[in-house]
């Protein structure tokens, strides 16, 4: 078919190209790097007697390197769609949806970890010391830069790349606070000055990343493209599962250490009252410091997965900071539980409302669940009294 609209996007909604079919009905794209992308068929430009088979027009196929990657729209006359079973696999319609509607599901499951990753260091920042950190972003980046660096730069594979990342990102937490907002807290600077001093950070930050990295999107020298594994309806990347295994146990292990372990209820103590904390014997700029060592490290690792699952540019943090701040208050300021899941239904509902929704508004709907929550519940979903734990 002829004249008909294709958009492709990367999987983050960012524009390469659009093309119009040729009298063939066919059309290409060159992608610059391997990965997931999302190819959108314009149904508006079809003509007046026919539609997509199954009603979903966006496909999004693994390109891998050196090799192309084919995606087909089936189309088929108005009214045909329920009347009987798609030729291929005898599926119907709806349980093409159903598929489609478990694959986003799963990879809403895999945003939101990520996003709960990031949260949760600003979370407990927060809970601590009452500070907004509009540089906590750049802390994600900062994280997948330093590990690209190890890699790529240096040879390391990526796994020991990772690691050395996420230490070198735990003493650089440690000296933000020691050198620059501890010394801020002891000159009793006010919360929203260092907010907006906050602000003026993530600006230096991103644009020393712009200057050394430069603003080009790259990958990881492994685990590029991975062929997916099929998992019933579900197709996911081994990398992605990997992933997804790694935020559980670094969750898992955060939320033991702040139940269970000394220095997780002085934290709480911290949160609750600073002033009685101290005064019962704890340090609580020690215990401030432990909070940034260990927020910078968990925000690294959150950039780490998110340059694995999307590739890695200057200014990704910039761009998964929103929904960051969204899952931290829809979960409940300062809980660091409750930003897990507040960032969990923050990534489902980004993945899932696609069904419904193009790709480019799917953020706008998560914001919009983050304001209908907090419309009937102020506070947040775990919000209460107590801010960590």
């Amino acid at each position: 078919m002829n004249g008909a609209k294709i958009a492709v996007t990367t999987e983050n909604g960012q524009p390469v190209e659009e093309v119009t079919t040729n009298p063939q009905g066919t059309w290409e794209v060159q992608v610059d790097k391997p990965g997931k992308y999302q190819v959108t068929l314009d149904v508006s430009t079809l003509p007046q007697n026919a539609e997509v088979r199954g009603g979903n027009n966006t496909r999004t196929p693994t390109v891998y390197e050196g090799n192309c990657s084919t995606v087909l729209f089936a189309l088929q006359p108005k009214g045909a769609a329920g009347e009987q079973q798609q030729e291929e696999g005898g599926t119907s319609g709806g349980s093409t949806f159903w598929a489609q509607a478990a694959q986003l599901t799963f990879e809403g499951l895999n945003l939101g970890l990520i996003i709960a990753l990031a949260a949760l260091g600003l979370s407990l920042i927060y809970g601590t010391t009452g500070l907004t950190n509009f540089a906590h972003g750049e802390l994600v980046t900062l994280g997948a830069l330093l590990a690209y660096g190890f890699n790529v730069g240096l040879g390391l594979h990526l796994i020991p790349a990772a690691v050395i990342a996420v230490l070198a990102a735990a003493v650089l937490g440690y000296l933000q606070d020691r050198l620059f907002w501890g010394k801020l807290r002891k000159r009793g600077t006010g919360i929203i000055a260092m907010m907006i001093i906050s602000i003026g950070v993530a600006l230096f930050m991103r644009y020393l990343f712009l200057i050394f990295f430069g603003g080009q999107t790259e990958a990881y020298a492994q685990y590029n493209a991975q062929p997916g594994i099929e998992i019933g309806p579900i197709s996911a990347a081994p990398k992605n599962l990997v992933a997804m295994g790694i935020e559980l146990v670094v969750l898992i292990i955060v939320g033991f250490a702040l139940l269970r372990t000394r220095t997780g209820k002085a934290a709480r103590a911290v949160a609750d009252n600073p002033a009685l904390a101290a005064s019962s014997g704890i340090n609580v700029d020690r215990v401030i410091r432990i909070i940034w060592t260990g927020g910078a490290a968990i925000a690294a690792l959150a950039g780490i997965m998110l340059a694995l699952s999307q590739n890695l540019k200057y200014t990704m943090g910039q761009e998964i900071l929103l929904l960051i701040f969204a899952g931290v208050t829809l979960g409940g300021l300062g809980t660091a539980f409750g930003a897990l899941v507040g960032s969990l239904v923050v990534g489902l509902f980004i993945q899932v409302s696609t069904l419904w929704v193009p790709p480019e508004l799917k953020n706008v709907g998560a914001l919009a669940v983050l304001i209908i929550v907090l419309l009937v519940r102020p506070q947040g979903i775990l919000g209460r009294r107590e801010r960590i734990g």
